[in-house]
């Protein structure tokens, strides 16, 4: 079953693309992008998380971006 992300998950996706360093980890939002594998979380041996956008994730970008 497919469904359909929120205008702030969508924003959420766009700012882990441009900004990922300026993303704060505690957004809800979050969580359902990597519920959906949109995004992932890696955390190199320096322990600083990163948040990255998934090949599925640019997939809804791309898309999205069609659609303006």
């Amino acid at each position: 079953m497919q469904t359909m992300l929120s205008p702030h998950e969508i924003t959420t996706l766009m700012i882990v693309w441009d900004a990922p360093d300026q993303i704060e980890l505690d957004r809800d939002e979050l969580v359902t992008l990597i519920e959906h594998r949109l995004i992932a979380v890696d955390q190199p041996a320096s322990g600083c998380r990163r948040v990255q956008v998934t090949a599925e994730g640019r997939a809804v970008l791309k898309a999205v971006s069609r659609m303006r």
